[in-house]
């Protein structure tokens, strides 16, 4: 399945936008008090808003070998994201996909655990023949450092990404002792609120949230876009122009990170309680060089 025909595929999830119905309010005057205590102590427990702030802490490029250990020992989890060199419309950075998809590993390491290897700019158009022993290869160097679960997580959302990754992961989680899976990076958290599509509402979102300065709306004009990823355009989706904001891609970005480290966790758990934990001595010369 090409982006395309994955857009059509999609359409009715990646193109509605979700518009929260208007509350009237009804409470009588005598619960007012209590309608206000209430919502004090919401507020107090309330989550904080999701920030575009990306801590060098997670990700492996920027860490000490003592930091790349603890993060291990406490949830020794890798998170590989993937993605090419992509049009992307006049507006967006062409490295879009692995960009996206790295920082919504970096969120999600932030608050789950676990450690975001550096952005992979590999994809399924290579010949897999020589890409997949490549990638099996990475992912064998991930398993002897430590790690017990690999998330391979793609932002370029064709099938054969899913394909490409899985099938690299599955002679290095045959013997049991690690557990994998490959995804896009909304697999898990799809629906009203968060999709995908090409350079159009979800993407254009995403990057007026993560990164703002790579975005140039006025490259768009004002006249009709061509619909369906087609010249001279190529985008495919709503018009950014119209639906994208940075609001949407912050809860966009906060649902994948979120459905990912849960998934994360469900997967350290479905391995025997003697498999789950660092699985290296050190991150020390006589133990541990390089991936």
């Amino acid at each position: 399945m090409n982006r395309r025909e994955f857009l059509q595929h999609a359409g009715p999830l990646a193109g509605i936008g979700y518009i929260a119905p208007s509350l009237m309010n009804t409470a009588p005057a005598h619960a007012a008090g209590s309608a206000e205590r209430n919502d004090a102590g919401s507020a107090a427990n309330k989550k904080p808003d999701l920030t575009n702030e990306l801590p060098c802490s997670v990700q492996m490029e920027f860490m000490q070998p003592g930091q790349l250990e603890a993060a291990a020992r406490k949830f020794p989890v890798v998170y590989v994201p993937f993605g090419p060199i992509e049009w992307h419309g006049r507006h967006l950075p062409l490295g879009n996909d692995a960009i996206k998809a790295h920082a919504i590993l970096v969120k999600t390491a932030e608050r789950f655990g676990g450690v975001v290897y550096p952005s992979v700019y590999f994809h399924e158009g290579f010949d897999r023949k020589t890409l997949v022993p490549v990638l099996r290869q990475l992912f064998e160097r991930l398993k002897k450092s430590g790690f017990r679960v690999i998330i391979g997580i793609s932002g370029h959302n064709v099938q054969g990404q899913i394909d490409m990754i899985n099938q690299a992961l599955e002679p290095v989680t045959a013997d049991g002792t690690v557990v994998g899976v490959g995804l896009w990076e909304i697999t898990l958290s799809r629906g009203p609120e968060s999709g995908t599509d090409h350079a159009a509402k979800w993407e254009t979102s995403n990057m007026m949230f993560l990164y703002p300065d790579l975005v140039d709306m006025s490259k768009l004009g004002t006249g009709p876009l061509a619909p369906q990823m087609k010249p001279p355009d190529g985008i495919g989706g709503l018009d950014p122009r119209v639906h994208a904001s940075a609001e949407v891609g912050r809860r966009n970005v906060e649902l994948a990170s979120e459905a990912i480290g849960r998934k994360a966790r469900e997967l350290l758990e479905s391995l025997p309680e003697d498999r789950r934990e660092f699985n290296l001595p050190a991150i020390a010369p006589g133990h541990w060089w390089m991936i």
